[in-house]
């Protein structure tokens, strides 16, 4: 007995593990609610086509299989996109996990995988988002934020996830005091469980946020800003989605602003400092460190 808890403990030591468990949860609970559109069979097309793109990917670049990453965005794929044709889920898992090897900067991937697929076969026309489709249960909610929660303090992203709510929160309860709207408007739109599946396992990817935490709480504060923004002026149910993938190029930019360790997933080997371009040892990871080297830089 003792053996099998130090194996569960040591299994969770990975983040991975329970955001796979809470997005498996939320796929059983949805179909079995009737809030998701897609079939069991559309989700499992998503996944095993996740899984054999990141295969073959691994194979390319001669790296050891590891099936957790692509079963995230296999996972994601099902909750969050909709289609009329199953290939479409296919299609969106397999330009998610290309898009990891393809798009790269200094050895990180620079758009969120599911994210951008999303986006893509959206602006195609193939595929849509329904942010109502789960609705707006306070039940549903707690139950969403208590799960990510513990994810992410696992994986340490919970500062990212709690900064871009607390900052669309902020713009729109201002806005509603400004128009005089009733201030059950704005809770009713932040109780929306597409929002709260977005921020809680999608945002807060340790791959394809900025390394140091100054720089992340600025990247969620320009994610929610721009998601309050496209919502405000073009009414697209997709804003948080289009925020993220129109954000994600600053990710770099901040990286070498405020250089910091790079996240790695518990058990990775530990890379070379001149691999990949990774941020070199003697770079503090602080906030303070990277305003130093930034004037440093523009001086001379």
């Amino acid at each position: 007995m003792q053996a099998l808890l130090e194996r569960l403990r040591q299994a969770f030591a990975d983040p991975r593990h329970g955001q796979i468990a809470a997005l498996l949860g939320l796929t059983l609970v949805g179909q079995a609610t009737g809030r998701l559109d897609t079939s069991l069979w559309g989700h499992g097309v998503a996944l095993a086509a996740a899984l054999a793109t990141q295969r073959l990917l691994d194979r390319w670049q001669g790296r050891r299989h590891d099936p957790r990453s692509p079963f995230i965005s296999g996972l994601s794929i099902g909750l969050l996109l909709r289609a009329d044709a199953v290939w479409v889920l296919a299609l969106a898992a397999v330009l998610a996990i290309a898009s990891k090897g393809l798009v790269r900067w200094r050895g990180k991937h620079v758009f969120n995988p599911t994210n951008v697929a999303i986006v893509a076969l959206s602006a195609a026309h193939l595929g849509w988002v329904s942010p109502g489709q789960w609705g707006t249960d306070v039940l549903l909610a707690g139950a969403l934020m208590g799960t990510g929660a513990l994810v992410l303090v696992r994986a340490a992203r919970f500062d990212i996830t709690a900064a871009f709510l607390a900052t669309l929160a902020g713009l729109l309860f201002t806005r509603a005091l400004w128009l005089g709207d009733p201030l059950a408007l704005p809770l009713h739109q932040l109780q929306s469980g597409s929002l709260l599946v977005f921020a809680f396992f999608m945002l807060s990817d340790p791959k394809t946020t900025p390394d140091a935490r100054g720089a992340r709480l600025l990247f969620a504060a320009s994610v929610a800003t721009a998601a309050f923004a496209i919502q405000v002026f073009t009414y697209r149910p997709d804003a948080v989605l289009l925020a993220l993938c129109a954000c994600a190029p600053l990710v770099p930019l901040l990286d070498a602003l405020w250089p910091a360790e790079r996240f790695r997933w518990p058990g990775a080997p530990s890379p070379s400092p001149s691999t990949q371009g990774e941020p070199r040892a003697e770079l503090q990871p602080t906030v303070a460190a990277g305003g130093r080297v930034l004037a440093r830089r523009l001086v001379g």
